[in-house]
Order: structure tokens, then C-alpha cells, then sequence
């Protein structure tokens, strides 16, 4: 089990924080513009630390960061809900049936598409979409490949097109300074592990008596990559009784599970080496058929 550690703040963060406010309030009850801070008295105290007014250099950057974010934010939904789409479409077609309790593997795609914060409308529609008769036919797959510094990548996919798929995954692998791998030699570095997303930080404690409580027994609690967020791995069989406890702590909005390729020999490449493998993920993931790249970087 790893602990989460404890968040720790610079000791000047509350004092900056309250001289935020400071001047916010001066520049208010003064009736001045919220961002102006007026020449008095009072106002003298803070001055040094109170800009006078926002630059629109940095309100244009602040902007710019604010639209790139919420740019990545929605491409990894849409990315998420085309995935699942793809997933129930596999799913009606191999199962048979459109009914998600008497089709036993749909039932289970749509359990993970709605943890995974896809809309109904969403659901509805890729199932209505499968039993239509130019829906196409969708295959999963892994390709294998290395990049720059001892890193390699697991790059999975769910096409109706292999041809295609492959040509793609080849020349982008290619084209950013990667190398295709044999089929097996990168595989055997990582293992298939369930994953458990949670947007906050977890209480050990109170997660290990909640994995008990849904009978599960494998489990591995470590810090997300965002900040503030936590990655629960436990074994992929337990993967939905893992996310039941966390909905049973309370944490199932914005919470997500799948299936995870976690790597058993991390390896810290240099800043360029990782810049440069990260330029390969973002390419890869680019593309329609790429549902997601999995890497062994630690930094």
C-alpha cells in the first residue's frame, strides 16, 4: 500500500492570499475599478505587493491557458465518448441483442461508459447505431513501439478499418523519431492492471475498509497525475467492485475505471527525450483509431 503523502503550502501562500483580498476590498469599497487599486491611505500598506492594474499581456495569456485546457478537456471527452461508442457497437454486435440483461457484455460496456461519464443520449444512440446494417465492424488491438531514452509505448486501438489503423499507427510512430516493436518485446514490461480515477485525494484508510466491504482484495492506492487527484490499481477482474467502493465513499462523480498497462520498470528519460516521446503520444492520439497510448516515463 503507498500513502498519499500530505499536501504542504509555502508559508507565505496565506499571507499572499490575504493581501489578494486586501486589494481586491480597498479597490471596492473606494468604488474604483476592481482593477485599479486607488492612491490612499490605507491602500498605501499593500501598494508594494497590489499590482495597479492587470496587464492584458497576462490577462491574454491567462485566457489563452484558460481555452487550451478546456481544449483538452473536451477532446478527451469526445475521445472517451467515441471510444465507448465504438465499445458498444462491438459489444451488440458479438452479444447479439441490443438489451443490456439479456446481452451480458453490453450490459458491462455500458456500466463503464456511464462511470466513465457518457451521456445517456450518447449510449442510446451507439446502440441504435449497431443494429443498423452499415455499422461497421470493430476489432481491438495493441501495437508496441519504442521512443527516445529507454522509453516504450503500448498503443491501443479499436478500428473497423485494420488496414488503415496500421498504416496510420506506422507512420505516425515513424514520422515523430519512434520505432515500431515486435510483437511481445514490450508486452512482457508492464502488467494489465484495473484503474480506478478519483478527481480528489483519498483517505487510505477509510479506502482499504471500503475495498473490504465490496470484497476486494487486491488493491494499490498512489497520487494521480493531476494534483489533488488519487489512481487506485487493483486486479482487473476486481475493477468494478473497486469502483462500487468508491461510490460507496462517495466519490463517484468525475470518478472513472478501464483497464491499464502499468509498467514494472519505470525509466526517467532526459527533459528533451521526454518532450520528445510526449510529441509521439499527442501525435498518436490524434488519430480516430488510437483510443490511448500507454508509456513506462517516470518523470
Amino acid at each position: 500500500m503507498t500513502s498519499l503523502p500530505s499536501l504542504h503550502y509555502p508559508s507565505n501562500s496565506s499571507h499572499r492570499t490575504t493581501m489578494k483580498y486586501a486589494c481586491v476590498a480597498i479597490a471596492l469599497l473606494s468604488g474604483a475599478s476592481a482593477f485599479t487599486v486607488p492612491s490612499t491611505p490605507a491602500s498605501s500598506a499593500v501598494k508594494q505587493q497590489c499590482p495597479s492594474r492587470l496587464s492584458p499581456l497576462f490577462m491574454g495569456r491567462a485566457a489563452a491557458v484558460r481555452a487550451a485546457t478546456k481544449g483538452k478537456t473536451d477532446a478527451k471527452k469526445a475521445k472517451t465518448n467515441g471510444y465507448y461508442g465504438k465499445k458498444i457497437i462491438m459489444a451488440v454486435k458479438q452479444g447479439g441483442s441490443p438489451d443490456p440483461v439479456a446481452n451480458r457484455q453490453l450490459g458491462e460496456v455500458i456500466k463503464a461508459a456511464k462511470a466513465n461519464s457518457v451521456p445517456t443520449d450518447n449510449i442510446s444512440r451507439a446502440i441504435k447505431r449497431a443494429t443498423e446494417k452499415d455499422a461497421g465492424d470493430f476489432t481491438e488491438s495493441t501495437f508496441e513501439a519504442y521512443g527516445l531514452g529507454g522509453a516504450s509505448f503500448i498503443i491501443n486501438v479499436l478500428s473497423d478499418n485494420a488496414n488503415r489503423c496500421t498504416a496510420d499507427v506506422k507512420s505516425t510512430v515513424n514520422k515523430n523519431g519512434g520505432k515500431m516493436a515486435e510483437s511481445g518485446s514490450v508486452m512482457f514490461m508492464y502488467d494489465l492492471k484495473g484503474k480506478v480515477e478519483v478527481p480528489t485525494v483519498i483517505d487510505e484508510e477509510e479506502l482499504m475498509m471500503a475495498a473490504i466491504d465490496a470484497d476486494v482484495d487486491d488493491m494499490e492506492l498512489i497520487e494521480g497525475e493531476e494534483e489533488g487527484t488519487s489512481i487506485v490499481y487493483t486486479d482487473p477482474k476486481e475493477t468494478g467492485a473497486m469502483f462500487e467502493a468508491i461510490k460507496a465513499m462517495g466519490l463517484e462523480e468525475g470518478s472513472k475505471m478501464s483497464l491499464s498497462h502499468v509498467t514494472k520498470a519505470p525509466v526517467e528519460c532526459t527533459e528533451e527525450d521526454f518532450e520528445k516521446n510526449m510529441a509521439i503520444i499527442d501525435a498518436l492520439e490524434e488519430l480516430d483509431d488510437v483510443d490511448s497510448v500507454e508509456h513506462n516515463m517516470s518523470n
